[in-house]
C-alpha cells in the first residue's frame, strides 16, 4: 500500500494506493476488482456556506467532499502519477497553486494504517 501526500496551504491530503494482492475497498463506483493497482482518495471543493470549516493558507474556507472516486491502473507508476496530479488538482480547487503542493509517497502495510 502506499500512500501520497500532498501539503499545502497549511494542511493535508492523503490517498491511497493499493497494490498488486492486496484487497482495496469494495462500495459502489469500485473498479474493477482485477485492476492490479487501485487509486483512491476524497474529492473536495471550496463552498459558499455549508461543509467543513478549514483554514486553508491562513484563510477559513467552507469545504464539501464528494464520494471517493477509485480509479484501477496496470501500473504502479500510472497510479501514482494519476494519485500525485489527484492530490495538486484537489488543492487547486481550494485555491493552493499546484507548484506549492509537496508531495511524498510513503511505503506501508495494509494493516497498519
Amino acid at each position: 500500500m502506499l500512500l501520497v501526500r500532498g501539503h499545502g496551504g497549511g494542511t493535508a491530503l492523503t490517498g491511497t494506493v493499493y497494490e498488486r494482492g492486496e484487497t482495496a475497498p469494495t462500495f459502489k463506483g469500485a473498479p474493477d476488482e482485477d485492476a492490479p493497482y487501485v487509486w483512491v482518495c476524497d474529492e473536495f471543493y471550496e463552498v459558499e456556506s455549508g461543509g467543513s470549516e478549514t483554514t486553508i493558507d491562513g484563510r477559513e474556507i467552507n469545504v464539501a467532499f464528494d464520494t471517493p472516486m477509485p480509479r484501477g491502473f496496470d501500473t504502479r507508476d500510472q497510479a501514482v502519477d494519476a494519485a500525485k496530479e489527484h492530490v495538486r488538482t484537489q488543492f487547486a480547487r481550494v485555491g493552493v497553486p499546484a507548484d506549492e503542493v509537496q508531495i511524498e509517497v510513503i511505503k506501508t502495510e495494509p494493516d497498519a494504517v
